[in-house]
C-alpha cells in the first residue's frame, strides 16, 4: 500500500533502453581503462626490464685509447657483467677517443639511445670542468645516470730515470721546465700536473693531446716525456715493467694517504707551504679522485633499468671470477654506488665562485 508522500516510479520501454546503453558504455570505458593501466605497469615493471636485455648488445664506450686504465677495467667488467643481467646481454667494448674523453661524453649524453644498452666510461674530472666553464663540454652532469665506480683515481706522479729526476728535491733544482704528458684539459693527467705545479712551484710543461695513458706512455719510451701524473690502480698495472726494472719511479703522491707499497715516497699536501696550496690539493685532485672513473647512461633511461644495471654493476664486483681475474692482473678495487657518484656531481655545484675562478685560472689558461 502506497501512503500519500510516496509516488510510484514507472519507466517506459525507451527509457530503460537508454540506461542499459548508458551502462553498456560505462562498463567499456572502465575496460579500457583497465587495459591502460595494464599496459603501463608492464611497459614500465621491473619484470618488463628485466627481459628487454634479452638477446640485446651492450656497449661499454671508453673515452680513451686500448690499452690504457680506463680501457682495462672496462674490458675486465664486461667479461663477467652480462650474466648479471637478466637476459645475459651480450657486452663488448669499443673505444672512443678524442679530447680527453669529452667526444665519448657528449656522444652519450647527446646521441645515444637511452635505452640502458650503451654505458659510457670517461674521465669523471670532465664534471669539474662543467662547473669550470670548460669549453666543449655539451652536457649537464646532474642528468646523467650513474651506474657506479669500480675504483677511484687517487694520483701519483712517476718519471723515468733517463729523466734524472728522481726525487722531489732533484725535481724542484731542474733548471728547465719537467715535461709530463696529458690528455686534454680536465682531464685526471693534465689537472694533476697543473695543480701540482701552482701548489708546488714545480718546474712543470703539460704536453697535452695524447689520447689517453698508453699513448703517453709510448711518448715515454721514446724520450718525448719525462713522465705523467695518474693514477696508482693504472700506473702499477700498465707501467710494472718499467717499474719494476726501476726505469721509471714514482715520486711524489697527490693522495690524501701514502699506498702501503709506496711509503717513502712523499705526499704533495705535506710539501704545501700555504693553506690555499692544500685546498687546490685536496679540492681539485684529491677529492675530485673518487668521481674519476664513473659507468654512466644517457639522461632519460628508463629507471628500472638504471636500478637493474646499478644492481649489476655491483654484483659484477662481487664476482668470484671477476675477483680472481682482477687479482691476477693486479687491478685495485674501491668501488662507489651509483648514488654515491650523483651526490658528489650535485656537491660540485657548491664550490665557491672565488675558489673556482682560481682553479679555472690554474686549469685552462
Amino acid at each position: 500500500m502506497l501512503t500519500k508522500d510516496v509516488q510510484p516510479c514507472y519507466t517506459t520501454g525507451n527509457e530503460t533502453e537508454i540506461q542499459q546503453k548508458e551502462v553498456y558504455m560505462f562498463r567499456q570505458r572502465f575496460a579500457l581503462l583497465a587495459v591502460s593501466f595494464a599496459l603501463a605497469f608492464m611497459t614500465n615493471s621491473p619484470a618488463r626490464a628485466q627481459t628487454f636485455f634479452e638477446g640485446k648488445t651492450m656497449r661499454i664506450i671508453v673515452g680513451f685509447a686500448a690499452g690504457g686504465g680506463y680501457d682495462t677495467y672496462a674490458r675486465a667488467i664486461g667479461r663477467h657483467l652480462g650474466k648479471h643481467i637478466p637476459g645475459n646481454p651480450t657486452v663488448l667494448v669499443d673505444n672512443m677517443t678524442g679530447a680527453g674523453s669529452l667526444i665519448s661524453a657528449n656522444h652519450l649524453y647527446k646521441v645515444a639511445k637511452p635505452d640502458g644498452l650503451t654505458l659510457g666510461h670517461f674521465s669523471g674530472g670532465l664534471f669539474m670542468g662543467q662547473v669550470l666553464g670548460q669549453p666543449g663540454v655539451e652536457f649537464d652532469a646532474r642528468k646523467f645516470e650513474f651506474i657506479g665506480a669500480a675504483l677511484g683515481e687517487d694520483v701519483v706522479c712517476g718519471l723515468t730515470k733517463a729523466s734524472g729526476i728522481t726525487s722531489v728535491e732533484r725535481w724542484m733544482a731542474s733548471k728547465t721546465p719537467v715535461k709530463l704528458g696529458g690528455n686534454s684539459p680536465g682531464v685526471t693527467p693534465d689537472n694533476a700536473a697543473r695543480i701540482v705545479k701552482a701548489a708546488l712551484g714545480l718546474p712543470i710543461q703539460v704536453i697535452t693531446g695524447h689520447k689517453g695513458t698508453s699513448a703517453i706512455r709510448l711518448a715515454i719510451d721514446s724520450g718525448e716525456l719525462a713522465g705523467a701524473c695518474w693514477s696508482w690502480e693504472s700506473m702499477k698495472v700498465t707501467w710494472r715493467s718499467a717499474l719494476q726494472t726501476g726505469d721509471a719511479a714514482v715520486v711524489i703522491q697527490v693522495v690524501a694517504k701514502p699506498f702501503p707499497d709506496l711509503r717513502n715516497v712523499p705526499l704533495a699536501i705535506n710539501l704545501a707551504k700555504t693553506d690555499e696550496a692544500r685546498r687546490l690539493i685536496k679540492l681539485g685532485v684529491q677529492d675530485a679522485a673518487a668521481y674519476a672513473r664513473p659507468f654512466v647512461l644517457s639522461p632519460g633511461t628508463p629507471k628500472e633499468r638504471v636500478e637493474l644495471l646499478r644492481k649489476a654493476f655491483q654484483d659484477t664486483l662481487k664476482d668470484k671470477a671477476f675477483l680472481a681475474e682482477a687479482d691476477k692482473a693486479g687491478l685495485m678495487l674501491d668501488p662507489l654506488s651509483g648514488e654515491e657518484l650523483a651526490k658528489m656531481v650535485v656537491d660540485l655545484g657548491t664550490l665557491d665562485s672565488a675558489f673556482l675562478a682560481k682553479l679555472k685560472g690554474i686549469l685552462y689558461d
